[in-house]
Formats: structure tokens, sequence, C-alpha cells
């Protein structure tokens, strides 16, 4: 006489053609969400430099010139603009800050209504005190923002820009308003 062994475990409800197809729509679901997220390789690369950029005060403060962008990811410019500022950022490294402010992120407020921000993308260039010596509002190209970076680094004044660049329109009635459950 055999007794039972505990240690088996209980016959499963599903058959296995439904636990096949459970396995099936848990990989259909991870693959979207994937996808959804962006896959590898984020689809948002300005928020990417901004998670990796100094804290303003901190950049203001550090004794090296500033760029400040203030971009949204919604905006076509400032996406286009990305490649050039990301190479900005990396042919000066460690004599350049690069900041990057979403306007679309309650936190900035202060920061949005300080600058004035009206349309994005605004550039705001800083010297090595902290001190505001220019702005630019509208895309611009690697060209000109590498003759921006290269005068700010040399203590120089700004070279003369042609007009503004392509503008996205910031609606500053729909910016989201800081609460107790916003999220930097």
């Amino acid at each position: 006489m055999t007794e039972p062994n505990s240690k088996d475990p209980a016959p499963s409800p599903l058959g296995r053609r439904e636990r096949l197809l459970l396995a099936a729509i848990a990989a259909a679901l991870g693959l979207l969400l994937f996808q959804l997220r962006g896959g590898l390789q984020p689809q948002a690369p300005l928020e990417q430099m901004a998670r990796r950029s100094l804290e303003l005060p901190v950049a203001l403060a550090n004794g090296r010139p500033t760029i400040l962008e203030f971009y949204a990811d919604w905006c076509a410019v400032c996406r286009s603009m990305a490649p050039a500022v990301e190479a900005i950022e990396t042919k000066h490294r460690g004599a350049l800050d690069v900041v990057l402010l979403n306007v679309d992120n309650p936190r900035w407020a202060a920061e949005i209504e300080r600058y004035d921000v009206n349309g994005i993308p605004q550039l705001e260039f800083f010297d090595r005190e902290g001190q505001s010596v220019g702005r630019s509002l509208g895309g611009r190209s690697l060209a000109e923002l590498d003759a921006i970076a290269t005068a700010l680094i040399a203590g120089k004044p700004l070279p003369r820009l042609a007009g503004v660049g392509s503008l996205s329109q910031l609606d500053v009635a729909s910016t989201p308003v800081a609460g107790p459950r916003s999220h930097g």
C-alpha cells in the first residue's frame, strides 16, 4: 500500500493548451510594454540628457559657463536640435555645463517664470560667475551652438545670431502646477 506523496503538486486546473495560450499572451504583453517604453534605445534623448545634467544652482555656482535649455519632449524643434546639444555637451564636457529643464515638469515652474519662457527651445547663457550673458529663442545649428559655447568658455562676447530660429509656442495656461503628488 502506497501513501500519497504530500510533495507532489496538485494538478493544474488549466490544460496544456490554456497554459501555452496564457504564456503567449504574457509574452506579447511584455513585448508591447518593452516597445512602448522605448525598447533598448529610449526615444527621448532630451530626457536622458536632462537626467544626466547638473542641477541648475550647482551649474551656476561651479565656476564653469552654463547653457540652460528649456525644452519639451513633444517639441519637434527641440528634438531636431538634440543631437547638436548633445555634441556640444560632449565636446566641451568639463569646461561648460549644459542643463536641460522640461517645461512640462511642474518642478521647473519658478525657472520658467524667472526666465520668461514663452516659446521653446529657449536657451539661456551664463558666464563662469553664473551671471546671465544672453538668450536665444528657437532652434540653433551645431555651428551656432559651438560658436556660443566657445565664446562662453573663452569669456568673450557671444556671437551675433541672425533672427529667431524655429520655435514651438509654449502654452503657459496648460503648464502643470506643482502639487503634493508632483514628481521631479
